[in-house]
């Protein structure tokens, strides 16, 4: 399942709660107690992603697949220096 936060207080208090019990992976996903997968995502990270020059999308990919739950500065910080 796909989880869009806005803020970074919403994917801490999503990711506390869905992850107790269950496992932490990395690019922001993580399994609940019952098995079910969920990945919470910010919209800037999607912007990122999606963007149409590729150095921007890829440096994005690479800061997201360093993380396990998502930090939403990191991409704030890459978007600031467009």
């Amino acid at each position: 399942m796909f989880v869009s936060c806005d803020t970074q207080a919403e994917i801490d208090e999503l990711w506390n709660a869905l992850s107790a019990g269950g496992r932490e992976e990395r690019c922001g996903w993580l399994t609940d107690k019952f098995g079910l997968c969920w990945q919470l995502i910010p919209p800037v990270l999607a912007r990122l992603l999606g963007h149409s020059d590729t150095e921007i999308a890829q440096k994005a990919h690479e800061a997201m697949m360093q993380m396990i739950k998502i930090d939403i500065a990191v991409f704030e910080a890459i978007e600031n220096c467009l």
